[in-house]
């Protein structure tokens, strides 16, 4: 009888991970995601154009999802996570994994700003689908391997595809209170330009140099307006066409030694694989006595996330043309007051 009315038999507690007991237990995980992003860079360091380069579709897009991937892989050997866990845990470890090629410096710090937003959704949705897999089957661990190899086979073949290419245009006014002349004379010539002129442009808080100074001069080749930057970066603006106090028209031409080593990330690099500045005009129109100064420029965008990439363009120039034109109405109502 007493053994019919003893308590039940209390289960035992499952047994406690080692793991668990060490300090931050729970980022180990988050660090390996981190981790594999890293060494995936580490394979993708070809130059552009060439095999496994770090713009190519095939690391854009699945270094972040393979980020997501083991992150919740190895979490999930631990114990079962919950769905949030499945999102916010990867985003964290993509973040952790751009940081870390900061750290080593194989990334630099403008492309490491623009492509965070990207790699945190894709390294949510990994997370997400290595949860419905842990949840559902038992293949978590091949899976996580075959993710791994996958952005190995298609960077040795993604070179062979020609990337798409992108031209739009944008354009800006601003109403100047100053003569054509005196405007056209501060697009001609402009010297000391001063960090503070400039500086609120985005370009240049992300790490881009700022521009010192530029100067038109006649050459055996018509007339070339040269442009000088922070960091010994230089080019050239050939002008194509030009009515004096009304309108000029340029190209641009860079040189072998236009962008010193380190002055810009290989990635950004005007006239490069991936954007190109095409053509800038700007337009003079007399308003009584004052002038409007219309601004256009051409750019190219050629990546395999255009639909991520040329919208960054787009905000990039769009906010420079109105800090150039700013800059433009401060320098030549500067000067007609002066007179």
């Amino acid at each position: 009888m007493d053994r019919l009315y003893a308590p039940s038999a209390i289960p035992p507690s499952p047994p406690t991970d080692p793991l668990d007991r060490l300090p931050f237990s729970g980022w180990w995980p988050l660090l390996a995601g981190a981790l594999s992003g890293i060494a995936l860079r580490l394979v993708f360091m070809g130059k552009p154009g060439g095999i496994y380069a770090a713009m190519m579709g095939s690391f854009i897009y699945l270094a972040p999802l393979l980020v997501g991937i083991v992150t919740v892989c190895l979490a999930e050997r631990r114990k079962r996570r919950s769905w949030g866990y499945y999102i916010w845990a990867p985003m964290l470890a993509s973040v952790i994994f751009v940081a870390g090629t900061l750290a080593i410096m194989i990334e630099g710090i403008i492309c490491a700003i623009l492509i965070v937003p990207l790699f945190a959704a894709l390294s949510a949705v990994g997370g997400l689908v290595m949860g419905i897999i842990c949840r559902m089957t038992g293949w978590s661990q091949r899976a996580m391997y075959s993710f791994a190899v996958l952005p190995l086979v298609l960077g040795s073949l993604e070179s062979r595809i020609t990337l798409p290419e992108r031209v739009e245009t944008i354009e800006r006014h601003v109403l100047i209170d100053a003569s054509a002349e005196k405007v056209w004379q501060q697009i001609w010539n402009v010297s000391a330009i001063q960090p503070q002129e400039v500086d609120r442009g985005w370009m240049y808080r992300l790490g881009v140099p700022l521009p010192l100074a530029a100067a038109t001069e006649q050459t055996a080749d018509g007339l070339v307006r040269r442009i000088t930057m922070g960091k010994g970066i230089h080019f050239d603006q050939v002008i194509t066409d030009w009515q004096p106090n009304r309108y000029v028209n340029w190209v641009y031409r860079f040189s072998k030694d236009s962008f010193p080593a380190a002055a810009l990330d290989d990635h950004v690099l005007i006239g490069g694989q991936y954007f190109d500045l095409k053509t800038t005009s700007y337009t003079l129109t007399a308003k009584g006595a004052a002038t409007e100064l219309t601004i256009r420029m051409q750019y190219r965008v050629s990546t395999q996330f255009n639909w991520y990439a040329e919208p960054i363009a787009r905000l990039l120039v769009g906010n420079f043309e109105e800090v150039i034109l700013d800059f433009y109405r401060n320098r030549s109502e500067e000067k007609s007051s002066a007179i």
